[in-house]
């Protein structure tokens, strides 16, 4: 499984992750809800579990994924400081380009 992080998305993850309440967890980004060909995505701090798989990134972020979930193979996490910040969480290799 892959997993890409922009490089101002992998700025506000390592800020986040350095919390003292994170210590010990990793990225995990998973689907909020799925339909037809494509799903929406979210992401919080945790630890895996026997049903996951974790990708090491090129930006030295590890990423929590569930095996199983084909739609999160090759999920892209970019940072967006326009029009309005925010990550946006899409997987271009499925067709889904961003939350419509």
């Amino acid at each position: 499984m892959k997993c890409k992080i922009s490089r101002n998305a992998a700025k506000v993850l390592k800020a986040e992750m350095d919390k003292p309440e994170n210590e010990g967890k990793m990225l995990r980004v998973y689907i909020t809800h799925s339909h037809g060909d494509h799903a929406h995505y979210g992401m919080k701090p945790d630890t895996a579990t026997d049903r996951d798989i974790v990708v090491e990134t090129d930006k030295d972020i590890k990423v929590i994924l569930e095996k199983d979930q084909e739609l999160l193979d090759g999920v892209r996490i970019d940072y967006f400081y326009v029009p309005q910040e925010g990550f946006a969480i899409s997987n271009p290799s499925k067709g889904n380009h961003g939350d419509h």
